[in-house]
């Protein structure tokens, strides 16, 4: 089974293409250094619960939206050289260095599928 990266991130929603343009850069460099597959989500239908939520896990301000993304690699092994890899790499900096989302309440980790079935 592959290793899969995720990621919560809140963004302003006035900086959604911005965010877009940084994830089309970011795409082909994980892609290159290893990544099976890079998506990138942007909140439609979530709903607030009673303990936590997504919004509340990042700590989403009114004006921000949630993106939650993900990259699967073949293993734990490439996906961690490819991150050395990636982070290493000049087509990976910010002009400025300003992000345009809250690198702060990011959240991300590495996950080992348990199960993984699909139709077919």
């Amino acid at each position: 089974m592959s290793y899969i990266e995720g990621f919560v991130i809140p963004v302003p929603k006035r900086n959604r293409e911005a965010y877009l343009e940084i994830a089309k850069r970011a795409a082909p460099v994980f892609l290159e250094y290893g990544a099976l597959r890079v998506v990138e989500t942007w909140a439609d239908d979530i709903k607030p619960g009673k303990t936590n939520d997504f919004r509340t896990a990042v700590l989403a301000e009114t004006d921000e939206e949630v993106v939650f993304s993900w990259i699967e690699w073949p293993s734990r092994e490439v996906r961690d050289a490819g991150n050395v890899k990636a982070m290493n790499d000049s087509r990976m900096q910010i002009e400025g260095g300003e992000y345009p989302f809250s690198g702060a309440r990011l959240i991300y980790g590495g996950f080992a599928p348990i199960l993984d079935v699909s139709a077919k």
